[in-house]
């Protein structure tokens, strides 16, 4: 089905479009900022989701399309990440280094923050057939990294909602990343296949 792939791109770009057409429009709301900064992490970490629902699909309708679309989905968490980093950095930090370092170590949320954007990092760079090829049997291992991110992400999200009381959300966010990640159980993965 290659018509999927390019509607998947479409789709996953909206969110990015609706931010630049609400900003053309003044429509952030009172603090734009927050609003953008809100947004985008919060896109980061329903991209991270679909990514990683990408191999239960594969397993639940024996379909390797979901496979072929993982990439790009994953691509995506990394692009609405460096957004949400970048407006940290750059609107919240002004570009200082000093400042960035003393927020990353007082304030856990951001510690977390920081710690997923940089496992994200070799994951995205590595996102393509060369690197595949070059890493062989690595490559496999360090996109294995993508677990320990999910948890740091949630980590994140969860120290951040805690200071206001707000942790409905992130419960969401953590048992949906749970039941994905349970998929990768040797047990449950031999389950699926046989009914598959």
């Amino acid at each position: 089905m290659p018509y999927l792939k390019p509607i998947f791109f479409i789709l996953s770009l909206l969110p990015f479009l609706r931010l630049v057409c609400l900003g053309m429009h003044d429509g952030l709301g009172a603090n734009p900022v927050e609003w953008i900064t809100r947004s985008t992490g919060t896109w980061a970490l329903v991209f991270l989701c679909i990514t990683l629902a990408m191999t239960p699909l594969r397993l639940l309708t024996n379909w390797t399309i979901w496979i072929k679309q993982r990439r790009m989905f994953g691509l995506f968490c990394f692009f609405y990440a460096t957004i949400h980093f970048l407006i940290w950095l750059w609107l919240d930090q002004d570009f200082d280094i000093q400042a960035m370092i003393k927020d990353i170590m007082d304030r856990p949320f951001i510690t977390m923050g920081f710690i997923s954007f940089v496992l994200l990092i070799p994951l995205a760079i590595t996102s393509n057939h060369w690197a595949v090829r070059s890493l062989g049997k690595y490559w496999s291992i360090l996109h294995k990294l993508v677990y320990v991110i999910a948890c740091t992400v949630i980590a994140h999200y969860w120290w951040h909602k805690a200071g206001k009381n707000d942790v409905g959300t992130v419960a969401i966010y953590g048992l949906t990343l749970l039941l994905l990640l349970t998929f990768r159980l040797p047990a449950i993965k031999r389950y699926l296949k046989k009914i598959a």
